[in-house]
């Protein structure tokens, strides 16, 4: 437990780093960000579709599909449906106050999935955890772009901005903590959180970078898919 915790603090560590880079206003920073949304789509659909989704009917069994679009919903329920105002990446408009707290409402949700998604990865095998982590540190960053922005716009200081990004880091950790408690996480964890992964990276993430022009955000899309396989081929001959 304790390296999966390790694993689950240096993801946490990406919403307040993305959360910083709002507040310093590092704009060399938050166009890397930009493109490791388009990175980290690619890596985490390759990683949703080749080893979760399998790993999860395997584990859960006749209630996989049913978890797993369960879990889909909840993202687009919460982050979609009752959030007014809510898109990953730096927000550059106001907003009403409400939106920055309802989008970090919304998002708590989908940060304790991320946790609940690394220790069940651990569960099923090491490889399957490291995976794991790397999708979802690499949304980690522009999802603390995303919330510190929202609370700037809506009129909130660099310090609460830099707050709701710890927050997001801490239910992260929450998820790892709770999986390896409740039984119902420890046989189905993955199935939810496989939903939860598939939509952040085909529903929230894809969107974000589809209708920019230019061809670097695109190769970097491809470039996240093709980083999974090669990962993956590492960490199978690793082990």
């Amino acid at each position: 437990m304790s390296s999966v915790l390790g694993y689950a603090v240096i993801a946490a560590l990406g919403n307040v780093v993305g959360a910083l880079a709002v507040t310093r206003h590092a704009r060399r920073e938050l166009t890397l960000i930009e493109h490791s949304v388009a990175f980290g789509a690619g890596f985490m659909l390759a990683v949703a579709l080749v080893e979760v989704l399998p790993e999860a009917f395997a584990r859960s069994g006749a209630t996989a599909p049913l978890l797993v679009f369960a879990g889909y919903l909840a993202v687009h329920l919460t982050q979609h449906t009752l959030t007014p105002h809510f898109h990953f990446g730096e927000e550059t408009h106001a907003v009403k106050q409400v939106a920055g707290t309802s989008a970090l409402a919304g998002l708590l949700l989908h940060t304790f999935f991320d946790g609940v998604a690394i220790a069940s990865g651990f569960l099923v095998r090491p490889a399957l955890g490291v995976l794991l982590f790397i999708a979802i540190l690499l949304h980690k960053l522009p999802e603390g772009v995303t919330i510190a922005s929202l609370m700037l716009a809506g009129g909130r200081s660099p310090s609460e901005a830099l707050g709701a990004g710890a927050l997001l880091g801490a239910a992260t950790i929450a998820g790892v903590l709770l999986t390896d408690q409740l039984g119902f996480l420890v046989q189905n964890g993955l199935a939810l959180a496989g939903g939860v992964t598939l939509y952040v990276a085909a529903s929230d993430l894809v969107p974000e970078f589809q209708g920019k022009r230019g061809w670097t955000l695109q190769a970097a899309f491809f470039g996240g898919a093709a980083a999974f396989f090669v990962t993956k081929l590492l960490l199978d001959r690793m082990s």
